[in-house]
């Protein structure tokens, strides 16, 4: 895999800002992965999915298919 499409997360800064509850469902292994990944940094499971989630917002592509 090359650098460039590693999702590489650095180790928790506070960064204070508004934000508005969302519930969402993750399949048992993905949480797990999430949580091992949380552990691993220092991150909460929802500081990693909002990184998940810009990261795939800065790089969609919406097509015609």
């Amino acid at each position: 895999m090359a650098q460039e499409d590693k999702f590489i997360v650095p180790r928790r800064k506070p960064t204070p800002s508004r934000s508005t509850v969302v519930s969402l469902r993750l399949p048992d292994e993905m949480l797990s992965r999430l949580e091992q990944v949380a552990a691993q940094t220092g991150r909460t499971r929802n500081e990693l999915v909002q990184m998940c989630i810009d990261y795939a917002l800065s790089r969609l592509e919406i097509t015609d298919e």
